[in-house]
C-alpha cells in the first residue's frame, strides 16, 4: 500500500475513535469547547450516534465547537454534573432537579413524548405478577437512574423490598440477561424498550408500566446563562431542521416542550435519593 495512503487511513481511525476518548474520560475540561453531557441511558457509542445532529447544529449555530460527553453509569454522571463539567446536560428529570437545587443549572426543555419506567420479564417467564419476583434478581441500570428508583419503589410498594437488584451498563443488556434466564425481570425505559431491536422486543412481556413523568431534560449549566435565550433558541431551532424532525420520529420522542409549573419539584423525592448516594454522610 503506497504510504500517502496508509497515511490517510491512520488518520481517519485517529479521527474515528477521537469521540470515545470525548465520552469516556473525566478531568479538565478543554478551554473554548461547549461540553454537551448526555446521562448514559445507552451505550457511548449509541448516544455518539443519537446526539451528533444535534452536535453539528449547536457547533454552527453557536460558532464554538462541541463534543458529546458521558459518563460509565448515571450516579458518575450526576456526580460530574454537579461538579459543573457540562455547558448543557440531557438527563433524566430526577437528575435535572438535583442539577437545578444543588449546582444551578438552569432547565430549559424536555420532550413532548411521556417517560415512562416498565418492568419486563421474559415471554416465557412463568412470572406473571409482582408475587412472583419473591425468589427471582431483578435488574436495573444503576442506582440513581430513574427507571431503577421507580423499580425500587414499586417493588416496594407491593411488598417486595428484599428482591435483589442487581446493576447494568444498558437496556439491551437488561434485554440480553433477561432473554438468558440471568434474571427474573429488569427496569428500564419505555422509550429504551422501544429501541430494542425488533427481534428483541416481541421476546419480552410487560409487568408493570408506570405513570407518564417528564422525560430527559435539557439544563444549562450556571456558567452559560448569560448565553441562555441564544442557546434557547438553537435547540428550538434544530428542533425545526430535518435532522431535527428525523430525531425526533426516529427515537419517537415527538419534539420539544417547555417544562410545566411544579414539574420537576415533583422529582424531588428521587432527586433526594441520589443527593443521598453521592453524599451519604451528608456533609
Amino acid at each position: 500500500m503506497p504510504v500517502m495512503n496508509r497515511l490517510f487511513l491512520l488518520a481517519r481511525l485517529v479521527f474515528s475513535i477521537l469521540p470515545l476518548f470525548a465520552i469516556s474520560l473525566p478531568g479538565a475540561r478543554a478551554e473554548g469547547i461547549f461540553r454537551l453531557g448526555v446521562a448514559p441511558h445507552t451505550s457511548a457509542r449509541v448516544i455518539v450516534g443519537m446526539y451528533q445532529p444535534l452536535r453539528l447544529h449547536l457547533e454552527k449555530t453557536l460558532a464554538t465547537p462541541v463534543e458529546i460527553v458521558t459518563a460509565p453509569d448515571f450516579t458518575e454522571f450526576a456526580r460530574r454534573a454537579v461538579a459543573q463539567e457540562y455547558d448543557l446536560a440531557i438527563t433524566t428529570s430526577h437528575q435535572a432537579r438535583l442539577l437545578q437545587t444543588d449546582a444551578h443549572y438552569a432547565p430549559l426543555l424536555t420532550y413532548l413524548a411521556d417517560f415512562r419506567a416498565v418492568a419486563l420479564v421474559a415471554g416465557n417467564s412463568p412470572i406473571k405478577a409482582p408475587a412472583d419476583l419473591r425468589r427471582g434478581k431483578v435488574l436495573g441500570l444503576s442506582q440513581t437512574s430513574l427507571v431503577t428508583l421507580w423499580g425500587q419503589h414499586w417493588l416496594k410498594n407491593n411488598g417486595l423490598a428484599g428482591v435483589a437488584v442487581e446493576y447494568v451498563s444498558a437496556s439491551d443488556s437488561v434485554a440480553h440477561l433477561l432473554l438468558a434466564g440471568e434474571a427474573a425481570a429488569g427496569f428500564m425505559s419505555l422509550a429504551n424498550y422501544q429501541q430494542l431491536a425488533p427481534a428483541i422486543q416481541p421476546q419480552l412481556r410487560f409487568l408493570a408500566i408506570g405513570e407518564p413523568m417528564a422525560g430527559r431534560v435539557y439544563v444549562l449549566n450556571r456558567r452559560r446563562i448569560v448565553t441562555r435565550d441564544r442557546i434557547d433558541a438553537a435547540l428550538w431551532a434544530f428542533a425545526e431542521t430535518p435532522e431535527g424532525k428525523h430525531y425526533f420520529e426516529k427515537f419517537k420522542l415527538d419534539g420539544y416542550r417547555k417544562l410545566k409549573a411544579k414539574e420537576l419539584e415533583a422529582m424531588d423525592p428521587y432527586a433526594a435519593e441520589v443527593r443521598q448516594l453521592l453524599n451519604p454522610t451528608g456533609k
